[in-house]
């Protein structure tokens, strides 16, 4: 008999059965009238998703395909821009903005920091910027950043503001128009529950017009003009991931049924859950113990325990799959994801195991606690 496997990650995450089997349907053709309805409707929902009015275009990509385009569409060569990273994918703006040639001022934070606006509003002050790149949620940290306030600063000195939001999207509160965010970027396998491949991207006019001037970064398949022209004819610029498309339709239906305030509220209970399953075990959390770190739960390896090694005993010994700390962190920390397709019992079976993986290598902890503390903070 298959042994049965928990996939406790920030990413991928989950897929419901109702989307798996939405995917396994008979592929349909992607310029067919049956397609055509799935692809509108479903572009209408990520509208809604993404708290918007501006058009949401998508890409066979992962979400590292979509923070490429929000390099090359709105940029050329020797343009200024802000990075503000506090942890390993904030950096990874910085990277992209490089390749393509741009002059970056990265405000790097402490991994594990939350970033602070003033030091945005320092750095803008000193000199402007065409764009600022920011992270909502750091899954290399926990760490869920204040993006209202930094994109307040960014805007008051004139720049377009940049959001990745792959983790955060449909598991916490993200207000696109009302935050006055620019470009919200986006994966489909976090909280938007489908595999990996697909990347959303919403597009303010701020932003498009950017995308139209001359001179911008080559870019032919992340073009934003063809995928907003295509957009606008209700098809796509080329061939596009058809079931994952068929699937995000479905996706997010669940998710607008269940309701965005209903999801963010299990979200929250759960990473109380989780933080308070740690916490009783005598661990010390890494990522903050507040509400809005509903993301992943980060804890600290005890003291002579590698981090990697309890991610590899309880995928091993007992199929609950968590992930470890990545760069400076890697050995450190270990962390849980609970976005997406989840509920409290999946945390209580992760707790378990990591109590149990933690024994196995000889770590000093609480025993049997963790369970009853989870529910009790879930239920609270």
């Amino acid at each position: 008999m298959p042994e049965k496997k928990y996939m406790m990650t920030p990413g991928p995450t989950p897929v419901p059965p109702e989307v798996l089997l939405a995917m396994a349907e008979p592929i349909i053709h992607h310029r067919g009238a049956d397609f055509r309805h799935a692809f509108v409707e479903c572009s209408e929902r990520l509208k809604e998703v993404f708290k918007t009015k501006n058009d949401v275009i998508m890409f066979a990509a992962s979400g590292t395909g979509g923070m490429d385009s929000a390099v090359s569409n709105i940029n050329a060569p020797g343009d200024r821009v802000v990075v503000h990273s506090a942890g390993n994918f904030g950096e990874r703006w910085a990277k992209i903005a490089a390749a393509y040639g741009l002059d970056v001022a990265h405000i790097k934070e402490e991994w594990g920091a939350t970033p602070d606006p003033a030091k945005l509003a320092a750095e803008l002050e000193k000199n402007p910027a065409k764009a600022v790149y920011l992270t909502h949620s750091e899954t290399s940290t926990g760490v869920v950043a204040d993006i209202q306030k930094l994109a307040a600063v960014a805007k008051e000195h004139g720049a377009l503001v940049v959001v990745d939001c792959i983790s955060s999207l449909a598991a916490i509160p993200v207000e696109t128009d009302a935050w006055g965010l620019d470009v919200v970027v986006v994966g489909s396998q976090k909280a938007l529950m489908l595999p990996p491949g697909l990347a959303a991207v919403s597009i303010s006019d701020a932003a498009r017009a950017a995308s139209e001037e001359p001179g911008r970064c080559p870019s032919f398949f992340l073009n934003w003009p063809a995928a907003l022209k295509a957009l606008g004819n209700e098809t796509t610029a080329f061939t596009p991931a058809v079931t994952l498309i068929l699937g995000m339709n479905v996706a997010l239906g669940m998710i607008l049924e269940e309701g965005l305030e209903t999801r963010f509220d299990m979200h929250k209970r759960l990473g109380r859950a989780c933080r308070a399953g740690i916490k009783a075990m005598g661990l010390e959390l890494f990522s903050p113990d507040e509400d809005r770190s509903a993301v992943v739960t980060a804890g600290k390896a005890p003291e002579g325990i590698d981090g990697q090694k309890i991610v590899g005993t309880m995928r091993d010994k007992y199929a609950v799959q968590i992930v470890g700390g990545q760069g400076i962190l890697k050995g450190h920390i270990f962390r849980i994801g609970h976005i997406g397709y989840y509920d409290i019992f999946d945390i209580t079976t992760a707790l378990e195991a990591l109590e149990l993986a933690l024994v196995d290598l000889g770590a000093d902890i609480k025993r049997g606690v963790a369970v009853n503390s989870a529910l009790a903070a879930f239920t609270e």
